[in-house]
């Protein structure tokens, strides 16, 4: 019963991912919902003829969070329509933000008609790709479409949503008076959007809590795939009494949990949260400190789009805005009291009917 009730945390937010609307971006005090301009639509496209590609940003596709999730909505979807890996279905891993066309352009010349971009760095890329191929459907992930292209769709979070609920659960877990937040570049507006909203969450609960937020000082090209920072940064958190830390930047972030799980008081004094997926089901090193993760649903909403258009080979035009919301407490669910749980729902529950907004100012 209490795994049933925690899943309204998710759900309440959630179920706005099966609602479409006719505008780009929805109000500001809106809860996440799926939001799409009239779709343009090509030729239907038989499942049969169905080809998927996806191009990373410079983190791996087994990064155990973002990339990961849109590898395995590509994957669910590849497999339901019978596709096989390599004809019908690859990923291609960006090795130097130099290569984002040309990756585009392998799937291109190798007539895949769904071309899926994972990171806001991509984007240029991709929407350059959609303007030169009209008849190939283009997914860009954390990619906000400013100008509507008949072909390209724009999946977005809002970050800032999930990440509130994080810090108000670290804010209540919170015995030291310091929480922190290890998290890769603010040259990403998804990251920041985490980032912020964990900050706004926490003040949420208490106005007087410190927040130590801390942004991978490297390029983009690093930012996300360097554990060992993640790890001494978490470090220098812990050294200054933060008992709650949440790591939000691929492998950078994974390094962070793992280095609160592996600290003394892990599970009981010392507490992680995990980002864009549920990290439980991803990453076992961080089980002993990991209570939640601040989610984004990328894999379902990667899976929606792709059907929508092996359907009847419509492609969404604009933005389509994904749920978000926090994970299941999985081995924690019987040691958070009653009244956390009870105040994130109603966290929730304001988020999703517009009673209340982050702060967040993008």
């Amino acid at each position: 019963m209490q795994n049933k009730r925690f899943a309204i945390l998710l759900s309440i937010v959630a179920v706005f991912t099966m609602v479409l609307s006719a505008c780009t971006m929805p109000a500001p005090s809106a809860a996440p919902e799926a939001a799409t301009e009239a779709a343009g639509a090509a030729a239907p496209a038989p499942a049969t003829a169905i080809k998927i590609g996806l191009v990373t940003d410079v983190g791996r596709v087994n990064d155990r969070s973002f990339n990961q999730s849109a590898w395995d909505g590509v994957v669910e979807v590849a497999t339901a329509l019978g596709l096989t890996e390599g004809d019908g279905f690859k990923y291609i891993e960006t090795q130097d933000s130099k290569d984002y066309a040309d990756n585009i352009q392998q799937f291109v010349d190798a007539e895949f008609n769904v071309i899926v971009t994972v990171g806001f760095a991509l984007g240029e890329a991709t929407i350059k790709a959609a303007q030169e191929n009209p008849d190939i459907y283009f997914i860009g992930v954390d990619q906000f479409q400013g100008e509507v292209l008949p072909n390209l769709t724009g999946l977005v979070f809002r970050e800032d949503q999930s990440g509130f609920l994080a810090g108000a659960l670290a804010a209540q877990l919170n015995k030291t008076g310091t929480i922190a937040a290890v998290l890769g570049t603010d040259l990403v507006p998804p990251v920041v959007a985490y980032g912020q909203g964990y900050e706004l969450g926490a003040k949420y609960i208490n106005p007087e809590i410190t927040v130590l937020t801390t942004y991978h000082p490297g390029e983009m090209s690093q930012a996300f795939v360097d554990p060992e920072w993640g790890a001494a940064t978490a470090k220098q958190a812990l050294d200054q009494k933060a008992d709650v830390i949440f790591g939000a930047g691929g492998q950078t972030g994974n390094g962070a949990l793992q280095e609160v799980a592996s600290a003394p008081g892990a599970g009981t004094e010392l507490f992680c949260i995990g980002v864009d997926s549920d990290q439980w089901e991803t990453l076992p090193a961080a089980h002993p400190c990991l209570v939640s993760s601040a989610m984004k649903l990328i894999t379902p909403s990667v899976v929606d789009l792709i059907n929508a258009y092996a359907a009847d080979g419509a492609m969404a035009a604009g933005n389509y805005f994904g749920g978000a919301g926090l994970a299941p407490f999985h081995d924690f669910e019987d040691k958070i009291p009653q009244e956390i749980k009870d105040k994130l729902n109603e966290i929730a529950a304001g988020l999703a009917d517009g009673s209340l907004t982050t702060g967040y100012q993008p």
